[in-house]
C-alpha cells in the first residue's frame, strides 16, 4: 500500500518543522538500524545501556527528503522483517530478564524511570509502538 502512494504526496511535510512521509520512513530505517544492534547486543549483556542518536541530524544527513520512495519503502520493509526475526529468535529467558541498569528513560518512546526494572521484551514492544505511531503519521499525511 505504501508503494501506491502518489509521488507528490510523499515529499510534502504536513506542517513547517514536521517530516514528510519520506523523512518519516527514513527515520524508521534509522530506528530499525539502531534497534537491531541494540536487540542483538542485549542478548549478551546484563544491562540495557545503549548509545542514542540525533534523529533530526540523521534524517538530514542521509537526504531522505530527496531519496527514491520505492527504495526507501523497500529498505524499511526488509530491515523490519530482519528485526522481526531477531525479536522472534530472542530466547524468552533473555527477553524476560528484569534489568535495573539501563538508559531506556532516555532512548525509549514510552516513559520509564531510570532505576525501574525493565526487560528487553518491554523495549522490543516499545520499538513496535514507535514504528506504529510513525506509520500512523505517514498514513495521515498520504490521505490528504
Amino acid at each position: 500500500m505504501l508503494l501506491a502512494a502518489r509521488p507528490e504526496s510523499v515529499s510534502v511535510a504536513p506542517a513547517p518543522g514536521k517530516w514528510s512521509p519520506k523523512q518519516i520512513i527514513g527515520h524508521l530505517i534509522d530506528s530499525a538500524s539502531n534497534n537491531h544492534q541494540r536487540f542483538v547486543r542485549a542478548r549478551f549483556t546484563d544491562d540495557l545501556v545503549f548509545l542514542g542518536y540525533e534523529q533530526e541530524s540523521w534524517v538530514e544527513a542521509q537526504g531522505y527528503a530527496d531519496a527514491d520512495w520505492t527504495s526507501l519503502v523497500t529498505l524499511w520493509r526488509e530491515f523490519n522483517l530482519h528485526v522481526a526475526r531477531v525479536i522472534e529468535r530472542t530466547p524468552e529467558d533473555v527477553a524476560g530478564k528484569a534489568r535495573t541498569r539501563h538508559n531506556l528513560s532516555q532512548i525509549a518512546m514510552a516513559k520509564i524511570g531510570s532505576g525501574e526494572p525493565v526487560t528487553l521484551a518491554w523495549f522490543m514492544n516499545d520499538y513496535v509502538d514507535h514504528l506504529e505511531q510513525h506509520l500512523g503519521q505517514v498514513w495521515s499525511a498520504l490521505k490528504r
